[in-house]
């Protein structure tokens, strides 16, 4: 199988950001009159969407989908489990934010040099992103 490349997951995060996130801040805008993309409600059901889709439709999310790649736990193969989605998005999220985003910056460029494709929210969490 081969491993997904930056641009590829770069492709399928922007259609996830177009086609969930941008309605999520819309949505949250319309319940609670606040239109900026800090509202925590978005941001609440946006990570729920991260965590939860992935589990529940093998790795993927709806931007994976199209673009035909998914998550994968790295020793076993398996399609994550919520542990391994929490680690891979809220403890990553932490690990990024406690960096300034250099962690962040850090992951592009694994993503780009590194011959396995992970970056450090992937060993964070033991997963690979895969062509499907």
């Amino acid at each position: 199988m081969y491993k997904a490349g930056f641009w590829i997951r770069l492709g399928a995060s922007f259609l996830d950001g177009i086609i969930i996130a941008l309605p999520l801040m819309v949505i949250a805008g319309l319940i609670t009159g606040n239109f900026d993309s800090d509202e925590p409600i978005a941001k609440i059901l946006s990570a729920l969407y991260s965590i939860l889709l992935p589990v529940f439709w093998y790795g993927r999310t709806i931007g994976k989908r199209i673009c035909g790649i998914r998550i994968r736990k790295y020793d076993t193969q398996e399609p994550p489990g919520i542990g391994t989605m929490l680690m891979r998005v809220v403890v990553a999220g932490i690990v990024y934010f406690i960096t300034f985003g250099i962690g962040f910056i850090v992951s592009v460029i694994m993503v780009a040099v590194r011959e396995d494709k992970r970056t450090i929210h992937d060993f964070i969490a033991g997963t690979e992103v895969v062509w499907d």
